[in-house]
């Protein structure tokens, strides 16, 4: 079995509704060989899609959103608001690390989840029908931002 990773978002995060992509690449440091990057799709397919695939391959699969952006200064504001969300980031791991081992506190609280949740039961992948019909509404979603 792989590794899915995605974003966790609120339910009503704008982020929800974009188009989302999934990057397939090696588990390990082993294996080497370039990412193939498949969507774009609907969320709900590609986190589908991906768990598919990851559950029979050890694979790590990424799924994220792709932001449609119409300019170079739309995508510029894009990566600053991601790097001052890294250096948040950041400068939250360096205040936890005052307070104590932030990695020990995690991995804690990530036994005490697994062990409180059942295991999920498998996804079933999206038929191509379902994969194409999500294909017409990210067409159509594409076509008019901006407009």
């Amino acid at each position: 079995m792989g590794a899915l990773v995605t974003l966790d978002l609120p339910d009503d995060s704008p982020m929800l509704g974009l188009p989302w992509i999934i990057t397939f690449g090696p588990l390990g440091d082993v294996d080497e060989w370039e990412p193939v990057v498949c969507g774009p799709y609907e969320r709900p397919h590609a986190l589908a899609l991906a768990e598919a695939v990851v559950a029979e391959e050890q694979l790590m699969a990424v799924v994220e959103p792709l932001l449609p952006a119409l300019s170079a200064e739309e995508i510029r504001g894009e990566i600053a608001a991601a790097q001052i969300a890294a250096e948040d980031e950041a400068a939250r791991i360096d205040a936890a690390d005052l307070y104590g081992d932030f990695e020990d506190t995690l991995d804690e609280e990530l036994e005490l989840a697994a062990e409180r949740q059942p295991e999920p039961e498998p996804v079933t992948a999206p038929s191509e029908a379902e994969v194409r019909a999500g294909f017409a509404r990210i067409a159509k979603l594409l076509t008019s931002k901006g407009a």
